[in-house]
């Protein structure tokens, strides 16, 4: 049995995790200093710089996933002396409450340099061990309550959470509401204006509101939005909400980060049960149709009532949950509270059921394939064989001396050979 790892620095600790006798280890030295043939096992082990190493399991023990325990403690330990203020500094002032730190700390995560990314993976390793503590003391029950909003443009997402956002911070809750503003697909710039609908709500200090361009991600939800969902519950925020951009088959990516998904739809969206596809009301756990007030409350019953009966033909995603369609108006206030109770209810039956829990795990695993394919397909792009043959590839795809597939093929072929 071979185990590869690659040790950035010589960890004693890897040795006795094995528990396996030491006459049964061999090590090959690939790199560094080759210590003597006769030399004791433990001058392996001396600070003398960096090493790769194979170590070979030749009978029996304890197999235990050693590079990632060695990148973990390497991301972890590997930090100068002023990158590791910096991290405790904004650690600190997170959990303290300070806005301050966590608008820094989210910039840090959506940061796409390469070491500010592994700074930004330390500080959040260290904000998910305080989350599990507190929800440990908190019988293992989550704290906090995350709700993705999503709904065509003009249904009033925004001022819907700022009537909503004020109505929860008078009660005592602290909420943070993660915009995802759309970008430009032409210059890539995005104009950031949801924060500027919510001028009420922005100036509440228990309230936090953070855009976030989504610079052409799919779905409407950037990269780091799930990370950023965890530092905000980190930073103390009770209720987290995300907005994302408009509606669309493939623009649901929100429900595998949240605990409800609601969707939004105004009175006059002329064709009602065609105006929103399929797959998006299927994700719904709760459907509000906004703006029913005026001279809108008519339209806005009939269509709270074919929605009703859409709903009981299609699949439920939960055992213990059926969707519901309610009435609500930002403008006047009305049905708003008997939305937040629903929603509350929600929680209940999904936390007794144990459901909310599952569903949090399956969402963790989603999101880790999820980068996994993101960060591949990225060394992909930038690994040097490939980035000079993809022009030429592009180029033949597009005279048509090439199919896609097979272009496809040949670079991935070139890639694994490179490995």
């Amino acid at each position: 049995m071979s185990i590869p790892a690659l040790l950035l620095h010589p960890y004693q600790w890897l040795l006795n995790s094995l528990r396996v006798p030491s006459r049964r280890l061999h090590s090959i030295l690939h790199s560094g200093r080759h210590p003597a043939p006769r030399a004791p096992r433990a001058a392996l082990w001396k600070p003398s710089g960096h090493h790769c190493t194979k170590w070979m399991l030749l009978s029996g023990g304890r197999r235990n996933a050693l590079c990632i325990q060695a990148t973990l403690r390497d991301h972890t330990e590997g930090l100068s002396d002023k990158e590791q203020r910096f991290v405790d500094k904004l650690y600190t002032g997170l959990v303290s409450g300070q806005r301050a730190c966590l608008a820094e700390a989210i910039t840090l995560v959506e940061s796409t340099h390469s070491r500010k990314k592994e700074l930004a993976q330390v500080l959040l390793q260290r904000v998910l061990v305080h989350r599990r503590e507190q929800e440990r003391l908190n019988q293992g029950k989550p704290l906090t309550f995350r709700v993705g909003l999503s709904g065509p443009p003009g249904a009033g997402k925004s001022t819907f959470i700022e009537y909503f956002g004020k109505m929860l911070t008078d009660r005592g809750h602290r909420l943070s509401v993660l915009a995802v503003d759309p970008s430009s697909c032409t210059s890539g710039g995005s104009l950031l204006g949801d924060k500027t609908r919510m001028i009420e709500l922005s100036r509440d200090m228990n309230a936090y509101i953070r855009p976030s361009p989504t610079s052409g991600t799919l779905g409407g939800v950037t990269r780091t939005t799930n990370e950023a969902i965890l530092l905000c519950e980190g930073g103390g925020y009770d209720v987290i909400l995300i907005e994302t951009v408009g509606v669309g088959q493939s623009e649901f990516a929100v429900a595998d980060m949240v605990d409800m998904f609601v969707l939004l739809l105004p009175p006059a969206g002329g064709d009602e049960l065609q105006g929103i596809k399929r797959g998006i009301i299927e994700m719904a756990d709760l459907v509000a149709i906004t703006k029913s007030d005026g001279d809108l409350v008519v339209p806005a019953r009939r269509i709270q009532a074919e929605y009703v009966s859409a709903l009981k033909l299609l699949r439920r995603r939960s055992g213990v949950w059926r969707p519901k369609v309610i009435r609500i108006s930002a403008r006047s206030g009305e049905g708003v509270s008997e939305m937040w109770d629903t929603m509350r209810e929600f929680q209940r039956v999904m936390l007794a059921s144990g459901e909310l829990s599952t569903k949090r795990q399956q969402q963790q695993k989603v999101w880790m394939w999820n980068l996994i394919q993101e960060n591949i397909l990225q060394h992909f792009k930038t690994h040097p064989s490939i980035q000079e043959q993809i022009p030429l590839m592009e180029r033949k795809v597009l005279s048509g001396a090439l199919s896609p597939g097979l272009a496809a093929d040949l670079l991935l072929k070139a890639f694994r050979s490179k490995h």
